[in-house]
């Protein structure tokens, strides 16, 4: 079964703009999965640029899906995980300067602080833990030794590649969604999707489990609308089910 999980991320960034209280995201979230959206996905970033903490407590009390907490793994954001307690929580990179999370995480830089602190902390929960990863094979693999739950393989490099490099990436998340699978952990995707690229996606990527999409559909959504969005993605997705 494949899930759409929608990153309500940019809808915090349009209220903070003015410093008002709309649009609400925690509104967006309810349109989204009244539209049958699975999920609503959530950066908390450490410079609160868009979601802020009380943003955060209030969707956990709404979501009624899957609630998927992306965070890089520091003492507050793990505290902070434990005690809102969602679904899920994807382990990203994080770096001050950067618009957007720009690449997966690099297991072996991280896996020995992942092994000693991040990883005994959240077992602590029933939270299940992805890891935010390029279609590599040696991170897939310390990520497993790990005990992660979920690869959410990182497709920002296919979003963004020409048509001649699109296909190769294409083939490597391929490969490292297999890979994911026979390790016995569940395969997410996202960054970067949207409704042109998601078919080809689809189409070569097996085992997708959640398929988490942000910018591109709250910006479609400036024109079409929410409900209309998220159910377009949807109608792609079943093409593919």
């Amino acid at each position: 079964m494949m899930n759409l999980l929608v990153n309500i991320d940019h809808v915090a960034t349009l209220r903070n703009a003015r410093g008002e209280g709309y649009p609400d995201p925690i509104e967006a979230a309810e349109v989204c999965e009244k539209a049958g959206a699975s999920g609503i996905v959530f950066h908390l970033r450490g410079d609160r640029r868009h979601i802020r903490d009380e943003d955060v407590y209030r969707l956990k009390k709404s979501v009624r899906g899957t609630l998927d907490f992306e965070m890089a793994a520091t003492d507050e954001m793990i505290d902070i995980c434990k005690e809102v307690d969602p679904h899920l929580c994807t382990l990203v990179p994080e770096g001050r300067e950067e618009l957007t999370t720009e690449g997966g995480l690099k297991m072996e830089s991280v896996f020995d602080d992942y092994k000693n602190r991040v990883f005994p902390k959240l077992k602590e929960t029933n939270i299940e833990i992805s890891l935010f990863l390029d279609p590599n094979p040696e991170d897939i693999e310390l990520a497993a030794e790990l005990g992660a739950n979920a690869i959410e393989l990182h497709t920002g490099t296919f979003a963004n590649a020409d048509p001649q490099k699109r296909r190769h990436e294409l083939t490597r998340l391929r490969k490292g969604a297999k890979l994911i699978n026979e390790l016995g952990m569940k395969v997410n995707a996202g960054h970067g999707l949207n409704l042109d690229n998601l078919p080809d996606l689809l189409e070569t990527v097996p085992h997708l489990h959640d398929v988490s999409i942000g910018h591109a559909l709250i910006s479609k959504s400036v024109y079409w609308g929410l409900e209309k969005t998220v159910k377009a993605y949807l109608e792609i997705m079943e093409d593919y089910a």
